[in-house]
């Protein structure tokens, strides 16, 4: 299996890397577009800010190729909210793969949102074995609310998306290769899931 992590500037994936590598793994760091195009899964990381983060795509092209991808893509953290419509950090247009727009907590909560939290409502062959109520990692200020691509909760202030689904597209807000072992139990999931879309 051929497994690529786009590598677009903008993402802490070596801690992807090595939990890939732990499930017994290898992937490839890339963003060169055939590569991308030719894997089996792809997982489109992200950690900072969203108006660099597109930027970055954008030089490289590869804000048009995501959303033709036929493949499963994950996207994580930042990677799943520039996905969706927009992103009210740095009033950025996203890939508009989920029909949702990305908005900031209130100043009520402290942001970001950094530690454990539940997720529930699990709707996903994403989620197989894997309990309601499980502890995932996550680090955030900006989230996406609820919606018709839901597919786990979280409670933070609100409720809201930490993980959406639309085909073959799949997000989660928290950070699975942070998470142990539940964290792990859905990136290999991810792995397992066969391209029916």
């Amino acid at each position: 299996m051929k497994i690529v992590i786009i590598n677009y500037g903008a993402g802490n994936i070596q801690s992807i890397l090595f939990a890939i590598e732990r499930l017994g793994y290898s992937a490839v760091l890339t963003n060169n577009p055939e590569e991308i195009q030719a894997a089996d899964k792809v997982i489109f990381p992200g950690v900072g800010e969203a108006s660099y983060a597109m930027k970055m795509l954008k030089k490289s092209g590869l804000d048009t190729l995501i959303p033709t991808l036929k493949q499963p893509v994950l996207g994580i953290c930042l990677g799943m909210q520039l996905m969706c419509n927009h992103t009210e950090e740095g009033d950025t247009t996203g890939l508009g793969i989920f029909d949702v727009d990305v908005i900031k907590f209130s100043p009520k909560v402290k942001v970001p949102q950094m530690g454990w939290n539940t997720i529930y409502n699990l709707k996903s062959d994403l989620f197989k074995y894997v309990a309601e109520k499980e502890y995932m990692y996550l680090v955030h200020s900006f989230y996406a609310p609820l919606c018709e691509e839901t597919i786990a909760t979280t409670d933070y202030e609100v409720p809201y998306s930490s993980a959406l689904e639309n085909k073959n597209f799949f997000g989660t807000q928290f950070h699975p290769e942070k998470s142990g072992d539940v964290g792990e139990r859905i990136l290999k999931n991810f792995l397992l899931l066969t391209s029916n879309f």
